[in-house]
C-alpha cells in the first residue's frame, strides 16, 4: 500500500510542477493596462467604435452598466443596447436612459420582439447590434465603425478603460483583444467557486501564448471582446456562431483559426462585475456552459470529473492519509496548488489562501459538470434566461 502512496504522490507532484513553473515564468508577460505605459497621449487619434450590449432580463444591472459606457472618455463611439425579449423592466430602463440629454447621440436602443429560428438569443442580439451601426463623430458618421466591442449587461467600465484598451490594440497591431474583468466577490462561496476555474483555466489555456500565431491557445471573454470590424466580418460575423452556447470562447477560436492576431491583457478595475451571487449562483452560471464546452460528450464529462478529482482532491487526501515520508509528493503537489492560487490571485483580485478551498471547489465543480450534462440530456435542451434551445439543433451547428 505504501508504494501506491509513493507513486500517486510523485505523479501528482510531477503533473503540477510543469504548469506552475510556466505560470511563474510567463504570467508577468501579460500586459497590465493600468500601467503608466498605457496612458493615452493627449490628442491621440482613435478609430471609431461601436459597443454592443445584449441584455435579457437585466433590470438590476443594466442602468449602472449603460451609465458607465455613456460616460467613457473615448472620443468617437456609439453604444448599441439590445433588449433581447426581456419580460422585466430592462427595455424601459434602456429607453429612459437613451432619452437623457447626456446619452442622446451616444446610446441607441434596439428591441427584439421575436427570436428567429436557428439562433441563440444572445448571439442574435450581438449580431443585430453590430449590423449597420454608425459610430458618432467625424467621417465615421457616414458608415460603420472600425472596431466593435461586445460586452455583457452587468459590466461597469472605468472612464479610461476603452482609451487604454484601444491604445494597446493599435500599438500592438492586434485584431482581437480580450481584457480580463475584475470580479467583485462578496462571499466565501463566490470567491472559492470563481477562483477555482480561474486557476484551472490558466493550465487549459496559456494566456501568455495567446499572441503567438503558431500556438493553439485562444481566448474569448463575454465581458470584453474588442475586435476589428474587418476581422469580425472575415470570420463570418456572429451568424457563423449563431448556435454556439459558449459564444465568447468560440469567437476567440474562430479568430485564431482565421490566422488573425489575438491578445489578452489585465486591467484591475477597468471593467468590473459581480458574476453571480453566492456559490449557488456561480454554479448555476457554470451549469449552462459546461456540457456545451465539453462538446455534449458524456465520456468527456466523466474524464473531466476523474481528472479534476485526482489533481485537486487527491493531493489533500494523500497529505492526510499517506504514512511518513510517502506524504512528500502530496505535500509538494499541495504547495504547487498554493503557488498557482498566488499567481492567479495577484491579477484576479482573489486571496491566495483560497487554495485551502481547492478540494471542496473541485468537488462542487464536478457536481456542476454532472448536473449540466444530466439536465441537458433530461430536457433534450439547454435552457437559459427562460428560452430552451434544442440539444439536437445545437449538436448540428
Amino acid at each position: 500500500m505504501i508504494w501506491f502512496y509513493w507513486i500517486s504522490g510523485l505523479l501528482l507532484a510531477a503533473i503540477w510542477l510543469a504548469p506552475v513553473l510556466q505560470l511563474a515564468l510567463h504570467f508577468t508577460e501579460i500586459a497590465d493596462l493600468t500601467g503608466a505605459e498605457w496612458d493615452v497621449p493627449a490628442g491621440a487619434a482613435m478609430p471609431s467604435l461601436a459597443i454592443v450590449v445584449p441584455a435579457r432580463n437585466e433590470e438590476a444591472e443594466i442602468e449602472p452598466a449603460l451609465r458607465s459606457l455613456v460616460g467613457l472618455d473615448y472620443p468617437q463611439y456609439e453604444v448599441v443596447a439590445v433588449n433581447d425579449r426581456s419580460t422585466d423592466q430592462t427595455g424601459q430602463i434602456m429607453d429612459r436612459l437613451a432619452a437623457e440629454p447626456s446619452a442622446q447621440g451616444r446610446l441607441r436602443v434596439v428591441h427584439v420582439k421575436e427570436l428567429p429560428s436557428g439562433w441563440l438569443g444572445k448571439l442574435h442580439a450581438m449580431w443585430l447590434g453590430a449590423q449597420g451601426n454608425a459610430a458618432r463623430g467625424g467621417a465615421a458618421q457616414q458608415g460603420s465603425s472600425e472596431w466593435l466591442l461586445f460586452t455583457d449587461a452587468d459590466c461597469v467600465f472605468r472612464p479610461d478603460s476603452l482609451h487604454r484598451a484601444m491604445h494597446y490594440a493599435i500599438k500592438t497591431g492586434v485584431d482581437h483583444l480580450v481584457l480580463f474583468p475584475t470580479a467583485h466577490m462578496k462571499s466565501l462561496g463566490e470567491r472559492m467557486m470563481i477562483a477555482f476555474p480561474q486557476v484551472m483555466a490558466s493550465f487549459a489555456m496559456r494566456p501568455w501564448k495567446i499572441r503567438d500565431p503558431k500556438a493553439r491557445d485562444h481566448i474569448g471573454v463575454g465581458a470584453f471582446n474588442l475586435i476589428r470590424r474587418s476581422a469580425y466580418e472575415a470570420i463570418g460575423t456572429y451568424e457563423k456562431l449563431r448556435l454556439e452556447v459558449v459564444d465568447d470562447i468560440k469567437l476567440g477560436e474562430s479568430i485564431k483559426k482565421a490566422g488573425l492576431r489575438q491578445d489578452v491583457v489585465f486591467g484591475p478595475d477597468l471593467v468590473s462585475l459581480r458574476w453571480a451571487v453566492g456559490a449557488a449562483g456561480v454554479v448555476g452560471n457554470l451549469e449552462k456552459n459546461l456540457f456545451a464546452f465539453l462538446q455534449f460528450s458524456v465520456p468527456l464529462v466523466l474524464a473531466v470529473c476523474v481528472i479534476t478529482f485526482f489533481l485537486c482532491v487527491c493531493p489533500f487526501l494523500g497529505l492526510l492519509l499517506a504514512p511518513g515520508w510517502a506524504r512528500a509528493g502530496f505535500a509538494f503537489a499541495v504547495a504547487m496548488i498554493a503557488l498557482a492560487y498566488v499567481f492567479t490571485g495577484r491579477y484576479m483580485a482573489s486571496s491566495p489562501l483560497l487554495f485551502l478551498t481547492c478540494p471542496v471547489s473541485a468537488l462542487v465543480f464536478d457536481i456542476a459538470v454532472v448536473r449540466s450534462a444530466y439536465r441537458t440530456l433530461r430536457d433534450g435542451a439547454v435552457t437559459w434566461r427562460g428560452t430552451k434551445y434544442s440539444l439536437e439543433e445545437l449538436k448540428k451547428k
